[in-house]
């Protein structure tokens, strides 16, 4: 098994939405903010090479959205979906599955692009598309809240062109790869799990832990839909990755794509040591 972080550049986004009740005061030394209070954040992607297999995990913003609509969010860096792939020596023809952790604009925009006809179709022409049925009803008829982050261009074409597979709570996609769901973020949102030759097992956090800064139990982004689930569901995951020496990887850190946690003596969960996906083994 072969495990490579795909960038696909940056965006913006509101720093107090991104942490909650957690004060700028204190959030603002973690992630600096702009003079609109906008912070940087990633959309690192994960491709898994494995018995035959390419699984690339979420496919970032995109490109296909309009001038108005990317200024909201400001996408920057010279990181792309298709350069990264390139620099493997892949193309979008080579990934076999991509598995979406949940429908968000930033995570599945680049699922579906315009061909030159100006169609919808899937970016990924060979490749079998990973959702679940309770977050794809979720996504199709969406509450007031989550509206604006559920564009249906991103994901309804790939269920019109069949190219969609369901996954359920703790299903395997491949022998080493695995998913748990989560709902604290958005219904049923999907934890990779990828299980390492090393032993050790490294968890794609996608929404529910979004950066290092992230770690600690109290930062709950202001997007999610019910924060009190997320807090159980963050101690849960913390505590087995310090008690198993889990490595997570981080979709939106600006800075650092992977840590591994540690138990306080008080019984709290901190990062222990900021990591490469290559420092994990993978």
């Amino acid at each position: 098994m072969l495990v490579h972080t795909i960038n696909t550049g940056f965006f913006k986004l509101d720093g107090g939405a991104m942490f909650g009740v957690v004060p700028k005061t204190i959030w603002q030394h973690l992630n600096p903010p702009d003079a609109d209070n906008l912070c940087t954040w990633a959309m690192r992607c994960l491709l898994i090479e494995t018995d035959g297999k390419r699984i690339l995990i979420d496919t970032g913003l995109g490109n296909k959205q309009t001038d108005k609509f990317f200024s909201y969010y400001q996408p920057h860096g010279t990181d792309t979906l298709t350069d990264s792939l390139r620099q493997l020596g892949l193309t979008p023809n080579d990934i076999t599955d991509v598995l979406l952790t949940h429908l968000h604009f930033d995570h599945v925009g680049g699922a579906v692009t315009k061909n030159a006809a100006g169609e919808l179709v899937p970016a990924f022409p060979n490749a079998t598309y990973w959702s679940n049925q309770p977050h794809w009803q979720w996504a199709t008829y969406p509450n007031e809240r989550e509206k604006a982050s559920f564009l249906k261009e991103n994901f309804v074409p790939l269920l019109e062109q069949n190219r969609i597979q369901w996954l359920t709570d703790g299903a395997y996609l491949c022998p080493g790869v695995y998913v748990r769901f989560v709902y604290g973020h958005t219904e049923a949102m999907m934890i990779p799990h990828i299980e390492l030759p090393n032993g050790k097992t490294l968890v794609y956090m996608a929404d529910l832990i979004a950066s290092s800064a992230h770690v600690r139990i109290p930062y709950v982004m202001a997007y999610d839909v019910r924060p009190l689930q997320t807090l159980v569901e963050k101690k849960d995951f913390l505590y087995k990755a310090a008690t198993h020496n889990h490595f997570l990887f981080f979709e939106h850190d600006p800075r650092h794509a992977c840590a591994t946690v540690r138990l306080t003596d008080r019984g709290n969960v901190e990062v222990a040591e900021l990591l490469t996906l290559q420092d994990a083994g993978a």
